[in-house]
C-alpha cells in the first residue's frame, strides 16, 4: 500500500523559492499552481499531494497531523507552539531579519514602552531579555506608520534590504533573530512514515547544499 504523505506550502515568495527545491528533490506538482484556484494538488509522485496555506496557517496543520510536513518561515515559527513538530532542515531561503526599529535618530524611552509588531510573542521575549517593560499593541501591516503617527516607540517587524523603513523615515536599531524558511515535520507522521519523510529530507538537504554551492 502506498503511503500517503501531505506537505503543506507557504504561499507567495516562500512558494517561489521552495518548489526549485522540491523539483530538484524529485517532486513536482502535477499542474500549474498559478494557473489553479484549487488548495490540494496532486504530485508527480503517488501518494503525495500539495496544500497551499497562508503561511501563519501552516505550523497548525502540520501540528495537528493535517499535513504530515510543511514549509514556513521560522518568524511564524517562533510565534507558534512547537509542540508536536520537528524541524530538522533550514531551507536556506527567503532569508531576512527580525528586528525592532524607530523613527531615524530618535531615542526610546527610558520608562514603559509602546511596541506595534505582529510578532507579539517575539517582541514580549525580546525585551523581556533586555529588562524592558513594553505594551504590546498588535498590529497587521503598514507597521511603519505607528512610530511616526505616536501610536508607538518601536516596532518589530521583518526587515529585509531596509528600503521600506527608510522610505518612512525610521531605522533599524537591534536584530531579534535571523529569519529564513524551515521544513517541519509531525513527530507522530515522523515515526508512522518515517523511510518516505526521511528520504525526502535527505534529497532537500542535497538540493538545498547544491543551490548553496552555485549561489
Amino acid at each position: 500500500m502506498t503511503v500517503q504523505i501531505t506537505i503543506a506550502l507557504t504561499k507567495g515568495r516562500i512558494l517561489q523559492e521552495t518548489l526549485p527545491l522540491l523539483k530538484a528533490a524529485g517532486l513536482e506538482p502535477a499542474e500549474d499552481l498559478s494557473k489553479s484556484r484549487k488548495l490540494i494538488f496532486p504530485t508527480n509522485c503517488e501518494g503525495v499531494s500539495l496544500l497551499l496555506l497562508r503561511g501563519v496557517d501552516v505550523p497548525t496543520y502540520v501540528q495537528h497531523g493535517a499535513a504530515d510536513i510543511g514549509v514556513a518561515g521560522k518568524d511564524t515559527l517562533l510565534e507558534h507552539s512547537s509542540n508536536g513538530i520537528y524541524e530538522p532542515l533550514d531551507l536556506d531561503i527567503a532569508r531576512c531579519r527580525l528586528m525592532t526599529a524607530g523613527i531615524k535618530g530618535g531615542e526610546p524611552p527610558r520608562g514603559r514602552m509602546k511596541v506595534a509588531t505582529k510578532f507579539v510573542q517575539s517582541a514580549k521575549k525580546h525585551y523581556a531579555s533586555i529588562g524592558r517593560q513594553v505594551d504590546i499593541i498588535k498590529l497587521y501591516g503598514a507597521m511603519e506608520l505607528a512610530p511616526l503617527m505616536n501610536l508607538a516607540d518601536e516596532i518589530v517587524d521583518i526587515v529585509d534590504s531596509g528600503n521600506t523603513l527608510k522610505a518612512n523615515g525610521l531605522e533599524a536599531r537591534e536584530t531579534i533573530a535571523q529569519i529564513s524558511t524551515r521544513l517541519i515535520v509531525n513527530k507522530a507522521a515522523m515515526k508512522m512514515k518515517y523511510a518516505p519523510i526521511h528520504d525526502l529530507i535527505e534529497k532537500l538537504a542535497v538540493a538545498v547544499a547544491q543551490t548553496k554551492q552555485t549561489s
